[in-house]
Order: structure tokens, then sequence, then C-alpha cells
């Protein structure tokens, strides 16, 4: 479905083509965090020692698979624009670019924390014997790392193209390979060796590969295949435009996942229990995360298409647009957590002490979800157009240099302790929202470059 930019009252055509590419994208999404959860559950309850090993092997993993997931957004931005433009031939050679890409940045980061790995998570002073465990975890993890990037290379291009259903069937089957596996490694009926978290690595190792497999069988007998150009060989010349707005994306994503993983730490210098209540806020934030990220990446598609189209005042319309379905769908999330906000820690812990902190956390959560939403959007609407390096510096500056600080300031001296770190998200977040919804609406009041 491709909206008329001509009809005199596109609104409600528009709108559905968002939100037909937004709901597929965000379930897509959601089967990211569904897998890692499965694992987390499965091995929690088989041991809490192969949890440790499984959380551990899986932290320096994720500021890796986040950082380069970042440097592949050239892909949709690229082949949004070229659908736009009316150039649909040219959308194949952002994907064959992008899958060489993918592939050479999956082995690369494979090398990487296969070779510095281990180390890593020596430098953070694990005990050796734990240490080598999340060891042996991470190992398995970082050799899915290929299969994976190129799988999200094609699942970005699909959602460009304004196909956005491959890539979730595609992860729904991925997460039912998971648990089918992960049932039957982690109690160790396929031997102790590929038993508990190495075996829930394995898992995710097949699920990857299971993903990669069904995205590629697609492509292949999909007719629009041809028409797209993905098996000419013409080239542009436009790569390293491709690949610059994946560095500053790419920039931005470990800024953010750097800066949140900060906070964890300053959690560590309060109590246990804060650490415990820090984990079960930004898991339940990431959860809602998923919503803003799958609606960015339907913004961008539609803002990227106009951009290439040279449709000033579409490209306005549809990130506008953008903003208003995100503030829509963030505040029914808030008012059900808000409301909820015990219940919703009664599911992560049992213990009275925890839900007591965690409950207010969430509560005054709901003020940084809005704020979140509207600066993802706005950053991919941003990049979408042209504007790459202004998000990716802004992020920075809000997130390294505000938060950080910010969430010490109000933890620690200030004594507000967990609620302190929370306090801070909120503001880092509405100072990045502020700015990049701003910047866009004097962008998109200029002629197109």
């Amino acid at each position: 479905m491709t909206v008329d930019f001509d009809h005199p009252d596109p609104a409600r055509s528009r709108l559905a083509e968002l939100l037909d590419l937004a709901w597929p994208s965000i379930l897509a999404r959601l089967g990211i965090m569904t897998m890692g959860l499965t694992d987390a559950v499965i091995v929690g309850h088989h041991s809490s020692r192969e949890l440790a090993y499984h959380g551990l092997g899986w932290a320096p993993t994720a500021i890796v698979l986040t950082t380069v997931l970042g440097l592949l957004a050239g892909i949709q931005v690229m082949a949004s624009r070229a659908v736009g433009a009316g150039q649909a031939q040219d959308a194949g050679m952002v994907l064959r670019r992008g899958l060489v890409y993918s592939a050479a940045l999956g082995f690369g980061a494979m090398l990487l924390l296969l070779l510095g790995g281990h180390g890593f998570i020596g430098l953070m002073g694990i005990y050796p014997t734990l240490a080598d465990g999340a060891g042996r975890v991470l190992a398995v993890f970082a050799l899915s790392l290929p299969c994976y990037l190129v799988a999200c290379a094609l699942m970005f291009w699909f959602e460009a193209l304004g196909s956005p259903r491959p890539g979730m069937i595609a992860m729904g089957v991925a997460n039912a390979v998971n648990l089918g596996l992960a049932l039957w490694l982690v109690p160790g009926h396929a031997g102790a060796d590929l038993s508990g978290a190495v075996g829930a690595a394995w898992a995710t190792f097949g699920a990857r590969t299971a993903l990669v497999l069904g995205l590629v069988g697609w492509l292949l007998v999909w007719p629009g295949s041809r028409t797209h150009g993905v098996f000419s060989r013409r080239d542009d010349g436009k790569g390293g435009e491709q690949r610059r707005i994946g560095y500053a994306a790419g920039a931005s994503y470990f800024a953010e996942t750097a800066a949140f993983s900060g906070n964890a730490f300053i959690a560590g210098l309060l109590t246990p229990l804060d650490v415990a209540g820090w984990a079960i806020v930004i898991n339940v934030a990431a959860i809602i995360f998923m919503g803003p990220l799958g609606l960015s990446s339907a913004t961008a598609v539609l803002v990227g298409r106009a951009y290439g189209a040279r449709n000033r005042a579409e490209v306005a319309r549809s990130a506008n647009l953008g903003f208003a379905v995100t503030v829509v769908l963030t505040s029914l999330i808030c008012a059900g957590v808000w409301s909820g906000s015990r219940v919703i820690a009664a599911g992560y812990t049992g213990d009275p002490a925890l839900i007591a902190l965690v409950a207010p956390a969430l509560a005054l959560s709901c003020l940084f979800f809005v704020a979140d939403g509207l600066q993802v959007v706005g950053a991919s609407a941003l990049r979408a157009c042209g504007d790459i390096w202004w998000p990716t510096g802004w992020h920075i500056f809000t997130y390294a240099f505000v938060m950080i600080p910010l969430s010490w300031l109000l933890a620690h001296p200030a004594g507000l302790g967990l609620n302190g770190i929370v306090w801070a998200v909120v503001a880092a977040s509405l100072l990045s929202a502020g700015f990049l919804v701003a910047r866009f609406t004097l962008l998109a009041r200029r002629p197109l470059g």
C-alpha cells in the first residue's frame, strides 16, 4: 500500500499505512525481547548460577550488537528514498551493499567478542569461575552474530519497501525454534556440555540461523526481488552515504546503551535491592520501548519516501503523524503502568521489600515513556531526511553528559536512591525529545537538499 501524495485528503490513507507498517515491526522487535526473556526464564528455573553465566555472557554481546545494528540503519533510509523517488531498481543495490556490509560486520563483531569478550568480563572484577562460565556462553552468542546481522539487514530492507510481515513471521518462527531447543538443551537432554546457559546460547544460535534462512528463502522466491533489482549488478556508488548514515546511528545507539549500563553501576553503589529494582524498571522500559521503536521504523520509511520524492510538505506530515501516534500509544501505556505498577512489580518478584521499592519507581518512569518514544521517532525522521549527525551528538550529550552525572547526584548526594536514577532518565528523555522534535520542525520548513 502506498500513499498518494497528491490526493486532496490523504490523512486517513497515511495513518493506515503508518499503522500497517508499524504493527508487524513492533511485533518483530518484541520477538527479539521474547527470545531473550524465554532463555532467561528457562535457565533461571534450571539454575541460579547458570542464569548468572547467561546474564554476564549476554551483557558485552548486547552492547556490541546494539551498536552494529545502528550501523545498518542506512539500509532502511536509502531503500525507502529509492522507492519514494520512483527508482525501485535502486533498492536492490541498497540491499546488496547491506548484505555484504552486515556479513562483514557480523564476522568482525564475532571475532572481537571471541578474542576480547572473556577478558572484558574479567576486567569487570568478576570471580574467575563465574567469568569462565560466562565466557563460554559469550563465545556461543558471538558465533550467531553473522547470521543475525544478515537477517536484520533483510528485515530492515523489507520494512523499507513496505513489506514488514516477512520479518515478523520469520521472527515468530525463530522464537518457536528457540523455545523448542532451549527446552531440550538447557535441562541437559543433549548432554552436560550443552546444558544450562551454554544450551540456551546454542538455542539462540539455532533460532538466529532459522531466522536468516527463512528471510533468504523468502527473498529468493518473492517476485518483488526482481522488480526491485536484487539480482542486478548495477551500482550507483552511494555505498559511502549508506555507511555514513549507519555510522551516526551506531554511535548514537552505543552512547545510549553504554549510558543506561552506567546507571546499573550507579545503582550498584546503593544496595543490592536497588540494583534489582533498576533491573526490573529498565526491563519494563525496554519492552515498552519496542512500540515506539517499531513506530520509528515506520515513520522513517514514510519520511524517507517523501524525501526521495522531494515532497517537503509530505515529509513534515509523515513525521508529525508518527509523533502523534507515538504520543497516543505511549500515553495509553503510561495509564496502564501507572495504575498497575504494583502488579507489574509483583510479576517480577515475590520479595515484599523489592515490590515496595519498584512499584513507585515504575509509576515515576511513566514520566519518560512518552518523551523516550518521541526522541527515537524524531531521530529516525531526521536521519530519513539526511540530518544524520545532530541526533547522534544530542544523544551523546543528553545521555552521557546529562543523565549519568544527574543520576549520581540524585541517587547519592540528594539521597533519592532508585527514584533519583529514574528522575535523571526523565530529565534526559525530555531534553532529548524536545530538541529533536524542534530540530525536525525547523528542518521541515527548509527546501529539501
